[in-house]
């Protein structure tokens, strides 16, 4: 099985992939217009494709007190358009504080602010799958 972690943004599309559906690494970001999602959708479609992607574990942005807010119903519509072009089984992943983390572990690795911003969506989509693949790891156990 092939896995691809993803953190939605407004402009950015983290990703994130593992081939063993044990260690999750980092992959790129993919930068689009602000909330021009089809364009993601666009690009992931054909990435889905080449790559032979399994499971696509998209990061659901929930409140702290576990409500749906507007970004996560984002989310939920991104993964109703992406299962009707991919074979692909989709799975919401809750992502509270991943971005957070992400950018304390960048900058705790004194990188530049730049580089922290390239790369904080990145790893916020590898801490999701990696978290994901931890739990599924665990439930078979």
């Amino acid at each position: 099985m092939i896995y691809l972690g993803l953190d939605l943004g407004e402009v950015t599309l983290g990703m994130a992939k593992s081939d063993s559906g044990i260690v999750a690494e980092a992959l790129k970001t993919f930068r689009f217009p602000r909330n021009h999602y089809i364009k993601a959708l666009d690009y992931l479609e054909i990435y889905l494709q080449e790559h032979k992607i399994d499971v696509v574990v998209l990061g659901l942005p929930k409140h702290m007190h576990d409500e749906i807010g507007e970004k996560a119903k984002t989310v939920m519509r991104f993964k109703s358009r992406l299962e009707k072009r991919t074979s692909a089984k989709i799975v919401l992943w809750d992502e509270r504080l991943t971005t957070i983390q992400a950018t304390k572990t960048l900058k705790a690795a004194n990188l530049s602010s730049q580089k922290i911003k390239t790369s904080k969506d990145s790893l916020a989509a590898v801490l999701i799958l990696q978290n994901y693949l931890d739990y599924k790891g665990e439930s078979n156990d």
